[in-house]
């Protein structure tokens, strides 16, 4: 059972919360739940043992879970080990925060409830020739590129969605513009997605990116938990999901505390469009703080 909750601090000031999160720190302490926090300057010269140093040491050990802004894998695996030390577990080891992180890693498990996806290895490398070569299998299909975390959905026409997989002129240029949008934040290879029509929601006010109908569920100990509507934007209808949608994917998945974003296509079947770990996705502004906290305070079976 989960009693602590570690957040990042405000960048200028160890000893206040991260402004982002202010509203899920006082909904952590109304839950009961124990919160301290994280020296987020600290974390950000990857100085670890610096960054917990307000952490005071807790024995027995208890369970606990991190609410920051997205870290690496490594970092994730060398603040786990600095709160360790102090009796502090957080809920996901690192192999579990790789497994939701990066692509790669959950997609054999959900192959069949995903977009057909193909990948590299070599960061921001690649070879023109070798990669359309690997987009072959998808014909004329349209398609989206990000990495294996980050997409660039944001800038959707210039960096994110190519109109047909065999037209080399735009994917190489949309490709070429992920990454130089991407920059040093590129993580593992390019990763390429088939686009799926999916039943439309709205138009982004800011980025005119097309929305559509999506959920995000969050899953404990292998059971969907909680869920609410991912966009802000767009009349939902108060519609919600049904309850054990995916509920036997979600067993398959290798982690404790993770995000699965699902949405309906348009012939009105439900896929996953993505995974994550959980203490580093945001909460969707549809699920109030004081409802997550409460459900992370309560036994994992309880709503």
């Amino acid at each position: 059972m989960v009693s602590l909750v570690v957040f990042s601090s405000h960048p200028l000031d160890s000893k206040r919360v991260d402004p982002s999160f202010e509203a899920e720190f006082a909904a952590a302490r109304e839950a009961g739940l124990a919160v301290r926090l994280l020296d987020a300057a600290a974390l950000d010269e990857r100085a670890f043992e610096r960054a917990v140093r307000r952490v005071a040491p807790v024995e027995p050990a208890v369970d606990a879970v991190f609410r920051g802004w997205m870290l690496s894998v490594e970092d994730y695996g060398a603040l786990r080990g600095a709160l360790a030390a102090r009796g502090v577990a957080l809920l996901n080891t690192e192999a579990q925060y790789r497994h939701t992180h990066h692509l790669p890693e959950w997609y054999p498990s959900l192959r069949e409830h995903t977009p057909k996806s193909v990948w590299t290895t070599r960061g921001a490398r690649f070879e023109p020739d070798e990669l359309l070569a690997m987009l072959e299998p998808f014909g004329d299909a349209p398609l989206i590129v990000k990495d294996y975390v980050k997409s660039q959905k944001h800038h959707w026409d210039e960096a994110c969605f190519i109109r047909s997989a065999r037209d080399r002129d735009a994917v190489l240029r949309v490709t070429e513009r992920f990454i130089e949008l991407q920059g040093e934040r590129l993580v593992g290879g390019l990763v390429f997605r088939e686009f799926v029509s999916l039943e439309p929601l709205a138009t982004h006010s800011k980025s005119k990116m097309p929305l559509t109908r999506e959920f995000r569920v969050f899953v404990r100990d292998g059971r969907p938990w909680l869920s609410a509507p991912y966009w802000e934007e767009g009349d939902y209808r108060d519609e919600s999901l049904p309850s054990e949608l995916f509920a036997q994917e979600c067993a398959r998945i290798e982690s404790r505390l993770f995000t699965m974003d699902v949405a309906r296509r348009t012939d009105g079947r439900w896929i996953i469009m993505e995974l994550g770990d959980a203490q580093v996705a945001g909460l969707p502004e549809a699920l109030a703080p004081e409802r997550f906290y409460r459900a992370l305070a309560s036994e994992p079976g309880a709503r």
